[in-house]
This record gives structure tokens, sequence and C-alpha cells, in this order.
């Protein structure tokens, strides 16, 4: 029997701290299929994903592996998130900042605990900076930054 990577161990880990929240594939799935349904409606958000996405069946999926990857290690997401919103266009501090309030309200709503919530709202928090800071470097490079910071 081989022993376990420390990769494999720290993996392990993750998933249990975050069961122990309450954070697992099911609350993952409720948690994605809320927060769609609440983008869907948004006037701001809204016409760019019913826009960007035809069927919203395989991109649930994704989001829900996604989200699965961030919070429990599972590693089943395979893909690249920058490229995607960098082809977007016209993406924005206000369309992040949107998606932040409605992902938080979902959490709000069904989080099982604030501790659960935190791991979602931070991991967000920490995804839609590095993407706008992504956009914003593909459009006006590194100056495109320090002049956001300053502001």
């Amino acid at each position: 029997m081989t022993e376990a990577s420390y990769a494999e161990r720290a993996r392990a880990k993750k998933t249990a701290q975050a069961n122990a929240l309450g954070i697992d594939d099911r609350l993952i799935s409720n948690l994605v299929e809320t927060f769609y349904d609440s983008i869907r409606s948004d006037e701001l958000l809204g016409p760019i994903f019913m826009a960007h996405v035809a069927d919203w069946t395989p991109h649930l999926a994704r989001m829900k592996d996604f989200w699965a990857s961030v919070t429990l290690e599972s590693g089943r997401f395979r893909g690249n998130p920058m490229l995607k919103h960098i082809a977007i266009g016209g993406l924005d501090t206000m369309h992040f900042d949107r998606w932040l309030v409605l992902w938080n309200q979902t959490l709000d709503d069904i989080a099982p605990s604030e501790a659960a919530a935190q791991v979602f709202r931070q991991a967000a928090q920490r995804i839609a900076e590095s993407l706008l800071t992504g956009i914003k470097v593909q459009r006006g490079g590194l100056d495109s930054i320090s002049n956001r910071k300053e502001k």
C-alpha cells in the first residue's frame, strides 16, 4: 500500500474541513442553481449571460464543478475562466460588484452557517478581483491596474 502524497493529504484535509462546515456537492448544487436563477432575472447581468449561454444545463454543471474544485478540492473543473471573461467584452467593475451582491444574497439565503458562507464569499471576492484585474490588464496593460488602485 502506498502512502498518500502531500497533495492528496492536503486535498483530503480541505474537503474534510469544508464538509465539517456543511459544504458538500448538495449545497454547491443548490447554491449554483439558486444563484443563476437570480442572475437570469437581473437587469444588469441577465442580458449578458443570456447572450453568452445558449444551454444552461452544461453551464450549470460546469459551475458546480468549478465551485466544488474551489471549495472541496475536487479537481473536477478544467478550463480557463479568465479567457472566457475577457472574450465577453464590456465587463467592468459594476458587473463584478453586482455579481458579488447577488452571490452574497444567495449565500445569505441558503448557506448552512456564516462560516460556510465566508468560505464562498472570500473565494468569490478573490475570483472577481482576479478576473477584473485580468480584463483591465488585457485592455490597458499594467498601467490600468495602478490607475484602478488610485481611485
